[in-house]
């Protein structure tokens, strides 16, 4: 009696999850492709930012001098 009545009060998180993404398998399966490519993106950025950080001064585009030629006139 006591789960019959718990359950008729709308549910929890889950249940809420189960009904909106996972009920019918062509909602779930761009739910998990659409998540794959924003985490991709996500964490590539996030990566690069920390890269970028941790190598200040070192990179190529830091550099003013390098890469430049004096033009001949």
């Amino acid at each position: 009696m006591e789960y019959s009545a718990r359950k008729s009060q709308g549910g929890g998180l889950f249940e809420g999850l189960y009904r909106v993404i996972m009920r019918r398998n062509s909602i779930y399966v761009t739910f998990v492709v659409a998540g794959a490519f924003l985490g991709e993106r996500a964490v590539d950025y996030g990566v690069k930012k920390l890269w970028e950080y941790n190598n200040v001064g070192k990179r190529y585009e830091d550099i003013p001098v390098l890469g430049q030629r004096q033009s001949e006139e």
